[in-house]
């Protein structure tokens, strides 16, 4: 099985879809599964990615050498991206042959909040607090990793 996993930009997203999407696959029976990341065009960002026609552009390119096209976007607050997705899944469905499928999803509120998933949080953290925060990734997960001015808040305690 090939799996292509298109991110709204890969530059930074690739390094945690792709193990994520490897171990699912795994997961679900397919561990010899080849999981690529869709670098060739970089959407560069969620407007391009939720745009049939930067879609269907990567679909008709890679359709031939793909079993599974993975659109992973973040959700950013934004009521409608799912139904957005929902569509671009039902448009893709029309021209996708052979088994081949689509399958779009938005994180909940970015896909930094899916790598905070598989990681033990901090004590005082609250899963709702965090898939609530508008901004996860500054507020969660760049102190999580290391990363961002937040760090010394949860290092000097």
């Amino acid at each position: 099985m090939n799996v292509l996993v298109i991110p709204e930009d890969f530059r930074k997203d690739q390094y945690m879809l792709k193990p994520i999407f490897m171990a699912m696959m795994k997961e679900v029976g397919k561990p010899n599964a080849k999981v690529r990341v869709c670098q060739d065009p970089l959407l560069g960002g969620v407007s391009e990615a939720l745009k049939w026609e930067r879609i269907q552009e990567i679909i008709v390119r890679y359709k031939g050498m793909v079993n599974l096209f993975l659109l992973c976007v973040d959700r950013d607050g934004k009521k409608g991206r799912k139904e957005a997705l929902t569509t671009i899944e039902q448009q893709a469905a029309n021209i996708l042959t052979g088994g081949r499928l689509l399958l779009a999803e938005n994180a909940w509120q970015e896909i930094e909040v899916w790598v905070l998933a598989g990681h033990d949080l901090l004590s005082d953290w609250n899963w709702q607090v965090i898939r609530n925060e508008v901004n996860p990734k500054e507020t969660y997960f760049l102190p999580l990793s290391g990363g961002g001015a937040g760090v010394s808040r949860f290092t000097d305690a």
